[in-house]
């Protein structure tokens, strides 16, 4: 994708570990915002980033304004998630090896509205079908792709008035909130003198 100087590329493997200082950045400026309210540590994102570089089967999709990295996009079996992340499927009987799971996307404010977080959905789901279809991988069929999304109240007084979610966007995706399929992460947030566990709901899209 070109747009006026903006290009995506998918990165796997150790060719992510030159942007990991640039990720770790930018991932701490975007989750700051509501709903996510992040406190972020530049030393966890980088260690938490290398994961990326170390699964099987994972991939970054990046958005870079010439060589600045304004924008990312995770993905990874969910065989090589963590516990919490898998919990719920088990729990539901999905088999990890069927499920394609879609980290998180952050893109810096004023490149949004371009068509990248769009991109950026199309860039996973075609590394997700190309993985299952490599018969080397040992993954799949490949039955769902999942993600999960913070959950906030609706009258949190930390939501801003402008702030709109991206449930219809998503769902416009072809995905949809499993209420059933839930987990918590841990993150400190603004204001927090420790981590505290963040209610978290899953959506799915079958392939």
């Amino acid at each position: 994708m070109h747009d006026k100087g903006i290009s995506l590329r998918r990165m796997t493997g150790a060719e992510l570990d030159r942007h990991i200082p640039a990720l770790a950045e930018l991932r701490i400026r975007v989750f700051r915002d509501f709903p996510y309210l992040y406190d972020g540590d530049a030393a966890y994102e980088a260690k938490y980033l290398a994961t990326y570089s170390r699964a099987r089967g994972s991939v970054v999709v990046l958005a870079l304004h010439g060589e600045r990295v304004v924008g990312a996009s995770t993905a990874l079996p969910l065989a090589e998630e963590t516990a919490e992340i898998q919990a719920p499927f088990l729990a539901r009987g999905y088999a990890p090896s069927e499920v394609f799971y879609l980290g998180e996307s952050v893109l810096l404010p004023e490149y949004r509205g371009r068509g990248i977080g769009v991109r950026f959905f199309e860039e996973r789901e075609a590394h997700a079908r190309a993985w299952a279809e490599d018969p080397g991988s040992g993954f799949g069929p490949l039955r769902w792709l999942a993600f999960c999304a913070v959950e906030r109240a609706a009258d949190d007084p930390r939501r801003p008035a402008a702030f709109e979610p991206l449930n219809r966007f998503w769902a416009h995706r072809g995905y949809a909130r499993q209420p059933e399929l839930r987990t918590q992460m841990r993150w400190r947030e603004l204001g927090e003198a420790a981590e505290s566990p963040k209610p978290m709901v899953f959506w799915l899209k079958g392939v």
